[in-house]
């Protein structure tokens, strides 16, 4: 029974797309599969890790019904050999899918389409709000790298995602930085407060596209759903209490630095080679007109760099993960950039000149 025949890129963009998701090695094979569904001129491929689930389709030819698994790696990986300019045609024979292009034939085992675990949608009303993949895509970036990794406190490995009024906000920590970043939606919604996982953030950030195309979301007390071009993404999400992230941001830091995102993080380059490995700490000394940083390591080897700034608060000697800081200046996009200080044992405020919409807060480290 023929599925598919057509430009190999047909098939590949829609199978790369849930593909992501997929792990190499699961406790359960068939996690290890796509589905295809054939019904008349629609072709569907869905993916599961069983947190997550993405559906894709293609227009094709015929009026055929079929159902099946197969590997899904194995199946991109044959595709994406094929040149560009290939026509494949995939068909579907006792229990087994042939690929062929030219003179290349593969032939993949299958599992039944019945055994494959699908997540329904959830039952609650959700509060649905509507953006561009632009809008929703940049926020994400904003406060992603925020995010803790294998954390036992399983909230800090997400993203929180708050709907208030006509205010999205995004905020992710790791216990030791914080990032935020809210939008204004333009029309009042519903108030919601969910946690997506790290894995959802990820691949929403790698599949949603920089234009102004439309991504429409459902969020339920359990699960979120994201609609964007041909697919359909749901998520459970991270049952759990985030912390209060607007007590964590400071009100009050009198010392204010203006500065140059590039010059700044430039020097923090170079003074981040000789930092420890483990602990790539840097010292930030900041005096009348000057920003001193410096770095040492183990082998007593140092780095200085000196940026003249236009500053007359107090005298700080500070130090940081130099980590932490870069990734903030990787991810924002303006060339200034203000830090407000308050003393050697608070936090640091990083923001953007003329911009209550982001905040980055980042603790001080003993060196």
């Amino acid at each position: 029974m023929l599925l598919y025949k057509g430009p190999r890129n047909q098939i590949l963009e829609p199978l790369q797309s849930v593909c992501g998701i997929v792990e190499k090695r699961h406790t359960l094979p068939i996690l290890s599969n796509v589905l295809i569904e054939k019904e008349g001129g629609r072709l569907t491929l869905l993916a599961t890790d069983i947190e997550i689930q993405i559906k894709t389709g293609a227009e094709v030819a015929g009026n055929e019904t079929a159902s099946l698994t197969v590997a899904a790696r194995k199946l991109q990986d044959i595709l994406r050999s094929l040149s560009e300019d290939a026509e494949v045609a995939l068909s579907f024979e006792d229990k087994r899918l042939y690929v062929k292009a030219g003179k290349s034939k593969f032939n993949l085992q299958t599992l039944p389409a019945e055994d494959f675990p699908r997540m329904s949608q959830g039952e609650a009303t959700p509060t649905r709000i509507s953006v561009s993949q632009k809008q929703f895509k940049r926020q994400l970036s904003l406060v992603q790298y925020a995010m803790a990794q294998q954390d036992i406190r399983y909230y800090l490995n997400g993203l929180l995602l708050v709907v208030k009024g006509n205010e999205m906000r995004m905020v992710a920590t790791d216990g030791h930085r914080l990032a935020y970043a809210s939008e204004n939606l333009g029309e009042q919604n519903q108030s919601i407060e969910v946690i997506l996982p790290r894995k959802t953030v990820l691949e929403l950030s790698r599949q949603l596209a920089d234009n102004d195309d439309l991504l429409e979301i459902a969020l339920a007390p359990t699960q979120a759903l994201f609609r964007f071009g041909s697919i359909e993404f749901i998520s459970k999400l991270i049952d759990g209490k985030f912390p209060d992230y607007e007590r964590v941001i400071p009100q009050n830091h009198g010392n204010l630095l203006k500065l140059s995102r590039t010059g700044l993080l430039q020097s923090l380059l170079r003074a981040k080679i000789l930092t420890n490995e483990k602990t790539p700490g840097v010292r930030l000394v900041i005096s009348a007109g000057s920003l001193k940083i410096i770095s040492n390591n183990v082998e007593r080897e140092e780095a200085n760099e000196e940026i003249d700034i236009d500053y007359a608060g107090d005298a700080i000697d500070i130090g940081f993960n130099v980590n932490y800081i870069l990734d903030v200046l990787n991810n924002v996009s303006s060339d200034a950039i203000e830090c407000r200080l308050g003393d050697t044992n608070s936090s640091a405020l990083f923001s953007l000149p003329g911009n209550d919409n982001f905040k980055y807060v980042v603790m001080p480290m003993r060196i």
